[in-house]
């Protein structure tokens, strides 16, 4: 199988990015899978969430970005069998600046992970809340996008201009690039507008929207603070069990592609 390289993207705020992405990693690692979490975002809450302190980070995607420093040096392990890390820094807030003179700005981190992306199955990008050059670097490198939608008020804002932007890369940047899902995110079915929510957001993408939907879940905003993902921190918890659902998912639509 070729390497999957996914950007989890959402402009939108809090809608769940870094969640999913650090809980897919984990769930695809637990079914044998070699991964590799790339933190494009300043914040470094993946990085954080997968047990790195940010503070000690020696060589982060920054230095891949501005210096062209090769991405195995700026790879960590983490405690988890078979997932890797490329950490984040603070650093990364001036990046955009930083780039805009440099030549092939847009197509930067996928020169970096060219040299890398043979030793792993999946190569998870979790990108900032913008759409700004880091995040169009991720969904130049990416063969798929997963978009997060949170299951409330104003669910599909904004949506809009985040696929234009994936539409005006595909057109410009990365031709193979496709839309891997929408994955629905912090449902709770008591609530009438959660459950309108799902039904818009199925009734407009279709097939597009991942069968396995995410359900509010304490355990899931608690792991990260320990450095574990859900599955780490509470493997019967509903948000680890949401999650391992959602990469058995991935991997079974892999195989009606014929590609897994």
């Amino acid at each position: 199988m070729e390497t999957k390289i996914i950007a989890v993207a959402n402009q939108k705020g809090g809608v769940g990015k870094t969640t999913t992405t650090i809980n897919i990693a984990a769930s695809l690692a637990a079914m044998e899978k070699k991964v590799l979490v790339v933190d494009a975002d300043p914040q470094a809450n993946a990085t954080s969430g997968l047990g790195l302190d940010v503070e000690k980070v020696e060589k982060s995607i920054y230095e891949c970005l501005i210096d062209s420093v090769p991405a195995v040096e700026a790879i960590e392990k983490t405690t988890i069998e078979g997932l890797d890390l490329m950490p984040s820094h603070i650093d990364l807030v001036g990046a955009e600046i930083e780039m805009i003179s440099l030549e092939d700005r847009e197509q930067r981190l996928k020169k970096a992970l060219a040299s890398v992306q043979d030793s792993y199955d999946y190569i998870l990008i979790d990108c900032s809340p913008s759409l700004g050059l880091i995040t169009i670097n991720a969904l130049s490198a990416a063969t798929s996008v997963i978009i997060p939608v949170q299951c409330e008020y104003f669910a599909l804002e904004g949506l809009g201009k985040l696929l234009n932007t994936i539409k005006i890369i595909q057109g410009r940047l990365n031709p193979t690039l496709r839309i891997e899902g929408f994955l629905l995110t912090m449902y709770d079915s008591r609530l009438r507008l959660a459950n309108q929510v799902v039904a818009e957001v199925q009734m407009h993408f279709q097939d597009m929207v991942f069968k396995t939907i995410i359900q509010r879940n304490v355990k899931l905003s608690e792991a990260p603070s320990h450095g574990v993902p859900a599955l780490h921190f509470d493997a019967a918890s509903t948000g680890a069990v949401n999650y391992l659902n959602l990469a058995g998912e991935m991997i079974e639509r892999e195989k009606l592609r014929g590609n897994a």
